[in-house]
């Protein structure tokens, strides 16, 4: 905290005000006092919050993981030796069995059947998604379909895509909610392009806004002849995903972004189906049966997910999968749905009714306001009480000085975010003028002294051990900003314009 922070009029913490207030919420809020087990939970499995003081409000960046995962996991490995799968020796055996009780783990967790899906374990949701892009049979005739709202590891898909000859078509999303025009998008998914391979690929909720995107278009899209990615590394934290009952084609996952623990390991399960339209432009070890340097050409690709897993997968941290995924059904999906939803809820009120003393918004939130159709991430910027938008370096400051750990920037989600900040396409034109790289930290002055325009956006998300007392202190957080102009946060530090292009990756 600065000299400057603390002779700020920030309001007192009131201990007797949160009880008040808390009590008032669960009056209420019948929904979220049937969750109790998780904050018993918490102290439990996530004590280290708030030993610690912290105010965690990044769950969509990554997870938290539970002590209990983390021990079992070192007790698994301390009693056992495990050696490389790639071969019929007893470690290795013992390896072997590691990685298939933790794809059995993942089939089971979300309803998918080994005979219609495919689980391949990659390094992230990313390595997951270029797996696609890379192989998937693009060429001239071919289209590829995607929303403004999706993370960059899909938005790269388009490369392969334009490569090889194929159309690539971007939907808008529309403010306020920041959703799509569903009547815009059957019109495009009825223009399939006849004899090509046409991909459509959508969130299934919005890493930037939290809007969750219609699951029913994932049969709407199949019947007209479209294979479906959905990116579901937003939504499955805190969200059921049935593969049972909805069928999409390819599904990349994150597991840190579910239960934390451990980092370093995705997926991707597909229909086997679709995967066997996919074509690799390479091998590697372990995704062939034989091959040969004798003849050009000369391999056979592994059928399944083998073919598919480059190298040895991390079969150490595998396990780390599986008692992930066991402590996440323990606790019930549907219970942290419950709990996350109704401090959302409660959130996205407080937060719209705050006011500057001239009656103006304290808080902008981009995309819904209500709970319809949405999730537990949510995209805001504070103003002053001209309107204009509270630098994001004064908001990370004041965050951090209060132990709060927010997200500040793109989000990795660069079409959601120029929609939010009504970007136009001329404007960001200027940025790519140049062969050589532009920085985020360029772009943010770009665009502020061409266009009055900013590029970031606030993002607070809850999920497994979130508790009324982390949103309560948020909300204590917020009301800092009520009656400050632009000058009463003190000078601000300096961009680095040799910074990487984001500085908020998820």
């Amino acid at each position: 905290m600065t000299q400057h922070d603390r002779h700020v009029r920030t309001p007192a913490y009131d201990p007797d005000g949160y009880a008040r207030t808390l009590a008032a919420f669960e009056e209420n809020s019948p929904d979220f006092v049937a969750t109790r087990a998780l904050d018993d939970l918490r102290t439990r499995e996530y004590g280290r919050l708030d030993r610690t003081g912290q105010i965690y409000l990044d769950y969509t960046g990554g997870g938290l993981y539970a002590d209990s995962q983390v021990r079992e996991h070192m007790e698994l490995l301390a009693a056992n030796v495990y050696g490389n799968p790639h071969s019929n020796n007893p470690t290795s055996l013992a390896s072997t069995d590691l990685v298939d009780r933790a794809r059995a783990a993942v089939f089971e967790f979300f309803n998918a059947s080994p005979d219609e899906y495919a689980v391949i374990f990659t390094a992230n949701a990313s390595g997951a998604l270029k797996l696609v892009g890379e192989s998937y049979p693009f060429a001239p005739g071919s289209h590829y379909l995607l929303t403004y709202d999706n993370h960059n590891s899909v938005n790269g898909i388009r490369e392969f895509a334009r490569s090889r000859g194929a159309a690539v078509t971007y939907l808008p999303v529309q403010m306020p909610d920041m959703r799509l025009d569903p009547d815009r998008l059957i019109e495009h998914l009825d223009m399939r392009r006849p004899g090509g391979d046409n991909l459509f690929s959508y969130p299934a909720q919005s890493n930037f806004s939290g809007v969750q995107h219609s699951l029913t278009w994932i049969e709407e899209a199949q019947e007209r002849g479209w294979d479906v990615l959905l990116d579901s590394a937003a939504f499955a934290p805190t969200n059921r995903l049935d593969l049972g009952r909805w069928k999409p084609d390819f599904v990349p996952l994150s597991f840190y972004k579910m239960f934390g623990y451990p980092t370093g390991v995705g997926a991707l399960i597909a229909r086997r189906q679709a995967l066997k339209k996919l074509r690799r432009p390479w091998f590697a070890g372990g995704t062939i049966t034989i091959a040969s340097v004798q003849g050009e050409g000369w391999h056979y690709l592994i059928d399944g997910e083998a073919g598919f897993e480059d190298g040895t997968v991390n079969y150490l941290m595998l396990p780390g999968v599986e008692i992930g995924l066991r402590h996440l059904a323990a606790i019930g999906l549907d219970t942290i749905h419950t709990r996350v939803m109704s401090l959302t809820g409660w959130l996205l009120e407080q937060l719209h009714e705050l006011r500057h003393s001239n009656g103006a918004l304290v808080v902008r939130i981009f995309g819904p306001l209500d709970l319809v159709e949405r999730g537990a991430t949510i995209a805001l910027n504070f103003l002053d009480p001209d309107g204009e938008p509270v630098d994001f370096r004064h908001t990370e400051r004041l965050a951090a000085a209060a132990n709060i750990s927010l997200r500040t920037g793109c989000f990795c989600n660069p079409g959601a975010g120029e929609i939010a900040h009504e970007i136009p396409q001329d404007l960001m034109a200027g940025c790519f003028k140049s062969d050589t790289p532009v920085s985020y930290a360029e772009l943010y002055e770009w665009l502020k002294r061409n266009g009055g325009k900013t590029a970031s956006t606030v993002r607070i998300s809850l999920g497994v051990a979130s508790s009324f007392a982390d949103v309560y202190r948020f909300m204590h957080f917020a009301q800092q900003f009520q009656d400050r102009g632009a000058g009463d946060y003190g000078p601000l530090p300096a961009l680095d314009p040799h910074a990487a292009s984001e500085p908020d990756a998820a």
